[in-house]
């Protein structure tokens, strides 16, 4: 990586002033490596590096930054240096930055941007948070029906520089109405004279700009494309969705799941959507985003207390069952989060789908009857040694019902949360796991009372 090659190199150059020689070293490496090397740097390094890097290369490297390393820099940059970056940054860009800053510095930027640049992200801006419209940008190719190809390849050579992609070029018609796509390959193996509508198929895929995220990336790994059009209600072509954005809308999706399997908040505040960065956040965020969890789980888990103390009768008359406990709560929790995790996955992949809850369920009784009555048979021989007979039996018992129900309720919470209109990804780990100590606990000594 460039940071562990150069920085001391690069260090050396900013600190005489070598601006010639340090451009020269920088631009033949891919924005994102020179992102991580000035991430490695000191504040004032990263500012100085930034400014004397070419206008256009010093765009491509900010939008690779963290939101909070991209905050840091603009409040230390002058304001003639953030006009010209972001005059420079893509549109989608624009907008992604803007819309992670907080408020004092958003009105900042809003009173730097040209007024074309305030029009545009302000269009962009108006879209739901989490829809295509917020990530779409209007920089794209598009093309007649009527015209030659030869007319249509020089109108990519004038036209082109500025677009996101062109290996997808767009075709409307005179209204704006998207009629087609065609990749540049076609265009430029047919022959000059050609009109662009023999090359159509009138085959093409396109998003609303309210359509969701989640639809978009769905779509890119559905038909392997590299950009996706949006168009409005009548059909108009809007702009464009492409693959390097989808796929950082789709890493935030994974993010954003795998923290809610953990039971972290993404609903904090003003700082919505997942931690990006843990090294980043501040103890108080981090703070924020647990303790809600953890606190609703502190008042299911009496629940738990309160099931033990109704069964101290019991508990009395065999001390032995309290060994077990431990082991039978854990092995419910594991189940049901094992059975979380895999109807989780699915229902993302679209693997599974909500009508598929009644064979899943059967599905999932099956196995965690074989499960439950494997790992019984286990523990038996431990009940056995500890407490003869009887406990053997309680405990072998116990674990089958308790690995049955807590894998079936891990199986079906993720069904239920998405039928009411919830993120399935809400059933976490920890909620999963409570339910589970919960109905193990009413399960093992509801047992231990009848058969002891």
């Amino acid at each position: 990586m460039l940071k562990e090659l150069l920085t001391p190199e690069i260090k050396q150059l900013i600190g005489e002033r070598q601006w010639a020689d340090l451009r020269q070293a920088l631009i033949i490496w891919p924005p994102v490596e020179v992102a991580d090397l000035i991430q490695s740097l000191d504040e004032p390094e990263r500012v100085l590096l930034l400014r004397f890097l070419p206008r256009r290369y010093s765009a491509d490297v900010f939008s690779e930054l963290s939101p909070a390393l991209q905050d840091d820099l603009l409040r230390d940059l002058n304001n003639e240096d953030i006009k010209r970056l972001l005059a420079d940054l893509s549109p989608d860009d624009r907008t992604a930055l803007i819309e992670e800053m907080p408020a004092e510095v958003t009105r900042k930027l809003f009173g730097l941007l040209s007024v074309e640049d305030l029009k545009e992200t302000r269009q962009l801006l108006g879209y739901p948070e989490g829809s295509v419209g917020r990530v779409m940008t209007p920089n794209f190719v598009d093309i007649r029906a009527e015209w030659t190809v030869e007319r249509a390849l020089e109108h990519i050579r004038l036209n082109g520089w500025n677009s996101e992609t062109i290996n997808i070029v767009y075709v409307i018609d005179e209204y704006g109405t998207l009629l087609d796509d065609i990749t540049l390959r076609h265009l430029i193996l047919a022959s000059p004279g050609k009109t662009v509508e023999s090359l159509m198929d009138n085959n093409f895929i396109s998003l609303s700009g309210y359509s969701d995220q989640e639809e978009a990336v769905a779509m890119i790994k559905k038909y392997n494309y590299l950009a996706i059009p949006v168009v409005d209600s009548a059909g108009i072509l809007l702009g464009i969705v492409t693959i390097d954005d989808m796929m950082d809308v789709a890493d935030e999706i994974v993010t954003e799941d795998f923290q809610k399997l953990g039971g972290v908040s993404i609903e904090s505040g003003r700082n919505k959507g997942p931690i990006e960065s843990i090294r980043d956040a501040t103890v108080s965020l981090l703070f924020r985003r647990r303790i809600v969890w953890l606190a609703t789980l502190v008042f299911v888990n009496i629940f738990s207390g309160a099931g033990i103390a109704a069964f101290e009768q019991t508990i009395m008359s065999a001390v032995a069952l309290v060994f077990f406990l431990p082991m039978l709560i854990n092995s419910g929790g594991n189940a049901g989060a094992q059975a979380s995790t895999l109807i989780l996955r699915a229902l993302a992949t679209g693997d599974v789908k909500m009508s598929d809850w009644w064979r899943m369920f059967g599905k999932e009784l099956l196995v965690s009857s074989a499960l439950g009555l494997t790992m019984g048979a286990a523990v038996y021989a431990i009940g056995f040694f500890r407490g003869g007979t009887r406990i053997g039996l309680v405990v072998a018992t116990a674990m089958v019902l308790i690995v049955v129900t807590s894998s079936l309720v891990g199986m079906l919470l993720p069904f239920i949360l998405q039928r009411f209109g919830k993120d399935p990804a809400t059933a976490s780990a920890p909620l999963v796991t409570s339910i589970a100590d919960i109905c193990g606990v009413l399960i093992y000594f509801s047992i231990a009372s009848v058969m002891i």
